[in-house]
């Protein structure tokens, strides 16, 4: 069975802690043509970066070792989905796993299709399924879409926004320019994941970034840069105009309704807003001023914006 290793730097969301992702390559079967042929990549979890060639013979992912596609978490059953080719078309079956197998993010009831860019979430786990007659060539943009990319949320990571705020403060020195940078954090995340588990928490992040998604400026630069903390960079925008935006956020947050398995979650963010100022020695100083912001709001009761 061949092997080899990739080395790729990432900054792990779930633990919040930088790492080199060794990405061992595994053949787990023998790998077809044509629409016979793709890869599981894991895009959020342990493991980040690993893919699994698929085709057409049953593999098994679960907390087995004896598993095709082992992870070992306890929100993932021993033989936790099995993935099969069937008339043409990739199929995932649930096999009466304790917390259930999603297909972007869609129970999957009996038995469901898996496609192209489908996303796969076994427990806390996300892999992202790819197939066609350039597997390889789409894996190694995955790969470049991963190193700036949230894999839960599908928000740009820390990574991304630091460059991109090296960038704006570049900018801001150069032209004279003003630009503001909004820090916000879920009220409580701990009591949500005390109360619901962590499935519910992963399942709030994600839903959060859907509902942020396509809300910005086509050059506003949203991520998340923590476990329940994200942070937004508006460029051209002053302190004023970057308050309106954050009291905007707070109440689309307040007014949506998030759910987890059929239970309502109250959700509220707290929100600290900065302008860049032409004193800041570099780009930390800015985030640092709207992070403080963001702490006072929590100080004063959550679910409001402070600058």
């Amino acid at each position: 069975m061949p092997r080899y290793i990739e080395r790729v730097q990432f900054k792990d969301q779930t633990t919040s802690a930088s790492q080199t992702v060794l990405t061992e390559v595994a053949e787990a079967r023998s790998p077809g043509t044509g629409s016979e042929n793709g890869y599981l990549i894991v895009i959020y979890g342990p493991e980040m970066g690993r893919r699994v060639r698929v085709s057409t013979e049953p593999l098994v992912i679960g907390r087995s070792p004896k598993c095709e596609i082992p992870i070992d978490q306890e929100s993932v059953s021993r033989n936790h989905c099995r993935i099969r080719f069937e008339a043409g078309e990739f199929l995932v079956r649930d096999l009466g796993s304790t917390n259930g197998t999603y297909v972007n993010d869609d129970l999957v009831h009996e038995e469901g299709r898996l496609r192209h860019g489908d996303q796969l979430k076994v427990g806390r786990t996300i892999l992202k399924f790819i197939v066609g007659d350039d597997v390889e060539a789409e894996y190694h943009e995955e790969i470049y879409r991963l190193m700036t990319t949230d894999g839960l949320t599908q928000l740009h990571n820390k990574r991304y926004f630091d460059q991109m705020l090296d960038r704006e403060v570049a900018r801001a020195k150069r032209y004279k320019r003003s630009f503001s940078v909004l820090v916000f954090d879920l009220d409580l995340f701990k009591d949500i994941n005390d109360r619901f588990g962590h499935l519910a928490g992963d399942a709030i992040l994600r839903q959060l970034g859907a509902v942020m998604s396509g809300r910005l400026r086509v050059n506003d630069v949203l991520a998340r840069v923590g476990g329940e903390e994200f942070a937004l960079i508006t460029p051209e925008v002053g302190l004023e105009g970057a308050k309106e935006l954050a009291g905007k956020i707070n109440r689309l947050i307040g007014d949506t309704r998030f759910e987890f398995e059929g239970a309502r979650v109250r959700v509220t963010v707290s929100v600290g807003v900065a302008e860049w100022q032409t004193h800041y020695e570099d780009p930390s100083d800015l985030l640092k001023a709207a992070d403080d912001k963001m702490y006072e709001a929590k100080r004063n009761g959550r679910n409001q914006v402070c600058s």
